[in-house]
């Protein structure tokens, strides 16, 4: 029978945890993964202990089934799973046999470790092998589980749906408090989950005990066509001798999961701590003919269409006049006193909006969002910090975020940030739980829910340098799904810099300040040269300068350089970006 069918009038019990049921008979320090191949009785022995407990879906022990985890390359990876399938088809046969009952198999797929630190490319086509291989083995079920987003599997979710047809399910892992480590909430993800058609259920499993997770089920808007799972951990464990320790509560976890099943779950079964007995004793209690109609989720499109303020720092602007981005970067120490002097030089001039990088380089200067609450509390103008992912985690940035917010701010860049320099990386560490475009949906999402009735304003960085320009491209457009409205350039110094810009803004049509930065001098010149990267200053440009130039002819070299950066972007960019060294941001007046 297929999936499909089954579910037309029954929920499915599922099988529990593999690994920590694993460490609980198998007292060796290997990864349940390895025992595919190293101790495959074991492998299926807790296959059939499930099936004998009465579970109708089954999970391949192959949850870290990849190259990282496994320190193996694609071909021993492969070999891993196809083992995996093969006890699991071996105790589901056998299952089938003595009990005459429907069993399903699920080939279980999970994060690959670090993937964030290796290409899309490379994440793409690992887990390409590993689907392939499941289906290459006749796996018509596949279950990704535990993710805190889509970003990394969607591509490959829908490459396969387009070759076999595949039941897919995907599920979530999220907190006591709803939200994935990625920051996302537990609505955001089922509402972006919901919209895609190559999934066929969804839901969570991990992270949390089954009172938290019938508080999650409960909260989310569910969409309508679409299986739900709910898999939670037996509770929370404890740390004994070096072990992670569940305490056996499968009296309380079958009651919360008869209260989950109610709410019209179609998957039930367990993770972390959970055993045959807990699914057992849920087959026992819940009536699986249960249904009840599910909710339709709200699209996000309807919830941006309630009357909000326009925060935006272009919203005075007429159609075809250039926004005007300044820089102004926050002082190194605790002397505010020149900074704040270049603030109010500002105040009555061409500046829509003035910027404060966050610790630019990897050196500490002062908060780029506690700078712009003073500049805008004591001049009036308006403001837009940086915020860098490389100094918090998923935690601090949501604090930052919703701290910043609450004390008016309403427009803000968000960059990766540049990494720590290395000679401080001993004593210094950076953190990036997401880059840019993980930071930025965590932004969107405090849009829809925490600051819907007033939403923050947001762009990201744009890089022109980048060797293959077309993966800057999708860079960009993939920012721009995220929500960033706008995007802010390096300094560009030459013509073919221009035109490299010109084709972004033609492939993607997003808003672009192109960056100026006016070089002061000789020195000057040479440091941005050869101390910053990403900036690319040419011997061409350098020629402009010499070492005994007065002030004056410096700054009047880098005025001419910077009209003719505008000259040659006159045509198709939106505004300017001014990063004006040293803070001299009254070189603006003589370059308008």
């Amino acid at each position: 029978m297929k999936i499909h069918e089954y579910l037309q009038d029954k929920k499915i019990i599922c099988d529990g945890a593999f690994g920590t049921y694993f460490s609980a008979l198998f007292d060796d320090e290997i990864l349940p993964e390895q025992a595919n191949i190293q101790h495959p009785e074991l492998v299926k022995k807790i296959h059939s202990s499930y099936l004998d407990a009465g579970a109708v879906l089954v999970r391949t022990n192959t949850f870290a089934s990849n190259k990282e985890s496994l320190q193996c390359d694609e071909k021993g990876l492969a070999e891993n799973i196809r083992a995996a399938w093969k006890h699991a088809t071996e105790a589901a046969r056998e299952s089938k046999r003595i009990s005459g009952e429907d069993c399903f198999l699920a080939g279980d797929i999970g994060p690959i470790p670090g993937s964030h630190g290796i290409s899309e490319e490379e994440t793409y086509l690992e887990y390409k092998l590993i689907c392939d291989t499941f289906l290459e083995e006749g796996a018509q079920i596949l279950i990704f589980e535990t993710f805190t987003d889509m970003d990394r599997i969607l591509p490959v979710i829908k490459e396969i749906k387009k070759e076999r047809e595949v039941f897919i399910i995907v599920q979530f892992c999220v907190n006591q408090n709803g939200y994935s480590n990625a920051g996302i909430s537990a609505g955001r993800l089922i509402q972006d989950a919901g919209k895609v058609s190559e999934i066929d259920a969804l839901g969570f499993n991990c992270g949390v005990g089954p009172g938290h997770m019938f508080s999650i089920i409960d909260a989310v808007d569910w969409p309508e066509g679409k299986y739900v799972t709910a898999l939670p951990n037996a509770g929370y464990p404890k740390l004994i001798k070096n072990r992670m320790i569940f305490r056996d509560n499968a009296e309380y976890f079958t009651l919360k999961m008869n209260e989950i099943s109610l709410k019209g779950v179609d998957f039930l079964g367990g993770c972390c701590g959970t055993n045959p007995d807990y699914i057992r004793r849920m087959k026992e209690m819940i009536d699986i003919h249960q249904r009840e109609k599910k909710l339709s989720i709200q699209g996000i499109e309807e919830r941006t269409q309630q009357s909000v303020k326009d925060n935006s720092f272009w919203k005075d602007k007429k159609p075809g006049e250039k926004l005007i981005a300044v820089e102004i970067s926050p002082p190194p120490g605790a002397n505010d006193e020149k900074v704040m002097e270049a603030v109010f030089q500002l105040k009555e001039g061409i500046a829509d909006v003035v910027t404060f990088p966050d610790s630019p380089s990897g050196r500490t200067r002062a908060d780029s969002v506690l700078m712009s609450m003073k500049a805008a509390k004591e001049t009036g103008l308006c403001v837009m910090p940086h915020i860098c992912c490389r100094d918090k985690n998923a935690i601090g940035m949501r604090s930052q975020l919703l701290g910043a917010y609450i004390n008016g701010i309403r427009n803000m860049l968000v960059i990766t940030g540049d990494p720590v320099p290395t000679l401080i990386r001993q004593e210094v560490k950076s953190v990036f739980n997401f880059d840019s475009v993980g930071l930025m949906k965590m932004l969107d999402e405090l849009n829809q829910e925490e600051f819907a009735k007033d939403p923050v304003v947001f762009g990201g960085a744009l890089n022109h340098n980048r060797p293959n320009l077309n993966v800057e491209v999708g860079r960009v457009k993939k920012k721009m799904q995220q929500g960033a409205e706008f995007f802010l350039t390096q300094p560009i110094f030459t013509q073919e810099e221009a035109e490299k810009l010109r084709i972004v803004k033609e492939e993607t049509g997003a808003r672009i300040l192109c960056g100026i930065m006016p070089l002061v001098s000789y020195r000057n010149a040479l440091f941005i040269k050869n101390e910053m990267t990403g900036i690319n200053v040419t011997e061409e440009v350098l020629a402009h300068f010499s070492p005994d130039m007065t002030r004056e002819e410096g700054e009047n070299a880098g005025i001419e350089i910077a009209k003719k950066v505008m000259g040659y972007t006159d045509d198709f960019v939106d505004g300017y970006y001014f990063s004006i060294p040293f803070n001299r941001v009254s070189l603006l007046n003589r370059i308008f």
